[in-house]
């Protein structure tokens, strides 16, 4: 099937690793130009290189530290003076540390909060004017499961995704005239670092190894088995399509059937 993406310019944040590369792997393989950011340069170069050598295209990368507001402002600004525009917005971040009530002070709900639900605020307040004097746009923001069944020991992570997507879904509301969609994809256990660190977390608690938390995982998914990212960037690609333009305001859930509710 044709996406219709080539030509397409895509931005994606927290793209170096994990489920945001991914997304640039697969909107790169539908012929977007490519443009990746994350905090430390090492990794956005090895990403990058390798996207180039997979894709034959070369992906425009910058450092950007989701936490502060000035990076923020120059990651659009240096890819809008590449590009010229951005068309798909991929709003991606690392989980906030885990942790009980009791575990987490005011700074960590500081800190989370910025990096979870105001890097999305700010970066789509940044594109989206464009979108609307171009009347085009794709916005879809990395979640987690976590919005529809929370998951013990991520007080930040259930608080602050939820307002992600009750952010999204006013925005989708206030901008459908203009053929701007907004969509959530809330990945459910997947093969991350993210999912390894918090399985070294459970595991110290626990007393029990790291391999067996991941491996009660996997029990714990109808599909007896962890997702794998690029399970997750497929469902990007679609919603950044062409075809996917009557889908707005929209949660989708990718979890091997982890969530129980209706």
């Amino acid at each position: 099937m044709d996406l219709g993406l080539k030509g397409k310019t895509a931005l994606i944040t927290a793209a170096s690793k994990g489920i945001g590369k991914a997304v640039a792997e697969s909107l790169a393989a539908e012929g977007c130009e490519i443009a990746i950011c994350s905090r430390t340069k090492d990794d956005l170069i090895s990403a990058a290189n390798e996207i180039k050598e997979k894709y034959k295209t070369e992906p425009f990368w910058c450092v950007c530290d989701l936490n502060k507001e000035k990076d923020i402002e120059l990651a659009v600004e240096v890819v809008n003076k590449q590009f010229g525009k951005i068309d798909i917005l991929v709003n991606n971040c690392g989980g906030p540390i885990p942790g009980y009530l009791r575990d987490l002070n005011f700074k960590d709900w500081t800190s989370a909060f910025e990096q979870v639900l105001m890097s999305v605020v700010k970066f789509s307040s940044l594109i989206v004017p464009e979108m609307i004097l171009r009347e085009w746009g794709r916005i879809i923001n990395i979640t987690s499961v976590s919005v529809k069944q929370p998951i013990d020991n991520l007080m930040l992570s259930n608080s602050l995704r939820s307002g992600v997507i009750g952010f999204a879904k006013t925005l989708s509301n206030e901008v459908a005239k203009f053929n701007i969609t907004v969509n959530n994809i809330a990945p459910g256990y997947t093969l991350t670092n993210r999912l390894y660190d918090l399985a070294v977390h459970r595991a110290k608690v626990s007393g029990i190894s790291h391999e067996e938390i991941l491996s009660d995982m996997s029990k714990a998914i109808p599909m007896n088995r962890l997702g794998r990212p690029e399970e997750i960037a497929s469902a990007v690609s679609f919603l950044a399509s062409q075809q996917a333009s009557y889908i707005t305001g929209n949660t989708l859930v990718i979890d091997g059937g982890f969530v129980k509710g209706l």
